[in-house]
């Protein structure tokens, strides 16, 4: 959800089941009284909120202490999802997440673990040896201080890459629990957008696979196949570990929410 979505999550709150992880995220149009206002609102309404915290968007380390210390006092600063973020240049000191991760001040205000970036279909601006170094480099450090890292990955429409992904970050010896980005149900046509964006594979094999053709773009998309097909996946393999799912609620909180629960009604 954004600063802006507590109507909607008060909306959803009924589909949701109480201790849900809730992100929280870390928008530049946004500011500290918005992100801190619905962090509270998650915790309130009897689930865990996720604020992100954007590196790139921090001016100084006092206003990374600032927001820490202001979740904190709202019982919201135990999970974290630190991030890089969108701008070109750093607006301060933290270049990255794992700069975040390295300035102690986490520990400081109360964290306990810290979710970090995993992208199973690569990035569109950074090369696949970086990425993976990366995000070595942040499970150490975060070893190294005492914190429990989640992986929360991108959203993905195909489970082949996906799987494959998961399979080298355990051969690299990274046993941490992985978050697989789902989107939500949502316009066919927004989907297909923010995947292109973000580098997200949606070829028209890909879309097919995932239940829609590129030469129909009208009407809704679930993530049902998807699904299906991750959970088969997981269960031949053991060795996959700790995986679940993280939504995208691109068409709104209550059609993800009100989505998830039928689809477990279903399977059931």
């Amino acid at each position: 959800m954004t600063g802006k979505d507590i109507p909607g999550l008060e909306e959803a709150r009924s589909a949701i089941p109480a201790g849900t992880k809730i992100n929280v995220t870390f928008l530049g149009n946004e500011d500290l009284e918005m992100r801190v206002a619905a962090a509270k609102a998650v915790k309130d309404m009897g689930f865990v909120p996720v604020p992100h915290i954007s590196a790139r968007r921090l001016a100084s380390e006092a206003q990374l202490a600032e927001y820490l210390d202001r979740l904190q006092q709202v019982g919201a600063s135990e999970h974290v999802f630190a991030v890089g973020g969108d701008p070109a240049e750093p607006e301060g000191p933290y270049p990255d997440a794992l700069s975040l991760i390295q300035s102690g001040l986490f520990e400081k205000y109360g964290t306990n673990d810290v979710s970090i970036a995993g992208y199973p279909e690569g990035h569109p601006d950074i090369p696949e040896d970086v990425l993976w170094r990366h995000l070595e480099d942040k499970y150490r450090a975060l070893q190294e201080r005492g914190l429990d890292a989640v992986i929360l990955t991108q959203f993905a429409f195909d489970t082949d890459p996906v799987t494959a992904w998961v399979d080298e970050v355990r051969r690299r010896g990274i046993s941490s629990e992985i978050r697989i980005g789902t989107p939500g149900p949502a316009g066919i046509k927004r989907l297909i957008s923010f995947a292109r964006r973000f580098g997200v594979g949606a070829n028209a094999l890909i879309v097919k696979k995932y239940g829609f053709s590129l030469t129909n773009l009208m009407g809704t998309a679930g993530p049902d196949r998807f699904v299906t097909d991750l959970a088969a996946a997981l269960a031949e393999n053991p060795a996959s570990g700790d995986v679940k799912l993280h939504f995208y609620t691109f068409g709104g909180l209550l059609a993800t929410s009100e989505w998830a629960r039928d689809y477990l009604t279903g399977r059931a």
